[in-house]
């Protein structure tokens, strides 16, 4: 019975954040370039009453043995790395990667990290940005005065100016991809940075032989959130926890019994 108290609340325990999980997900339904998580679960280590194969004999084994669980714990939340639904902002400066790939940021420590959101915008100095304001890299440039801004599918920027009939190259976009993108270790912002476990980024044009999605201007991808999908988990979380916690009332219940014996 004991056992059996503690089994259910680490089952409670496990369901609660599942369930902050899903309310994360959900919370980030219309972020752009979001990817939802999905947890897991392992069961904890077995009480072992009767080995399984330990002598039942002299010439026989014991078939199944007797283990008793000891209840579950989270083990991890991946990342799911589907693509989302792609939004038309008619925005010269929004771009979606149609399949594999990140857009490299900058950061103001001068760090690298990842993002899939790809809502940009110029600062001042005409830098394409995120909406933190941290420069795309390699970095960006659209002189001010720039008109018709054209990102090709394989990332070539061109622009054009007033007076001028030739277009003007301003750089090449590049993509990062990674061997393990579940891997990666999300900071927030939209931004994720790589881990032992994600390994190193490779880098290259998109749409071309790295693998790498080509870009789509004018477009967002939106979170790969399947808001259905998050409810029926979340029914599913709750009715988990109200049976954990009707054996933790059971056993309760027992326990109280054996406890009324001596009276």
């Amino acid at each position: 019975m004991i056992r059996a108290l503690y089994s259910a609340a680490s089952g409670m325990s496990a369901q609660e954040m599942a369930v902050d999980n899903i309310a994360h997900n959900l919370s980030n339904a219309n972020t752009a370039g979001f990817k939802a998580r999905r947890i897991q679960f392992q069961d904890l280590l077995y009480q072992t009453v009767v080995q399984p194969g330990a002598a039942a004999g002299s010439q026989t084994v014991v078939p199944t043995g007797l283990q008793i669980g000891l209840g579950t714990r989270p083990a991890s939340n991946e990342i799911v790395l589907s693509q989302g639904n792609l939004n038309n902002t008619s925005n010269p400066l929004d771009l979606a990667i149609q399949g594999n790939g990140f857009f490299q940021v900058r950061r103001a420590n001068g760090e690298l990290a990842y993002t899939r959101a790809g809502t940009f915008h110029l600062d001042r100095e005409g830098n394409m940005v995120t909406l933190d304001g941290e420069a795309l890299e390699p970095q960006i440039t659209i002189p001010a005065g720039a008109q018709s801004i054209t990102i090709a599918p394989d990332g070539v920027v061109s622009y054009s100016m007033p007076g001028q009939t030739a277009a003007q190259n301003g750089g090449q976009i590049q993509l990062a991809s990674f061997q393990n993108a579940a891997g990666l270790n999300s900071i927030g912002r939209n931004l994720f940075t790589p881990t032992d476990a994600s390994g190193d980024p490779a880098v290259g044009n998109p749409g071309g032989q790295e693998g790498l999605g080509p870009l789509l201007q004018g477009y967002t991808e939106q979170s790969n959130v399947n808001v259905v999908d998050e409810f029926v988990n979340l029914i599913m979380s709750q009715r988990a926890y109200e049976a954990n916690s009707r054996v933790v009332r059971a056993a309760d219940e027992m326990y109280q019994k054996v406890n009324n014996l001596t009276q």
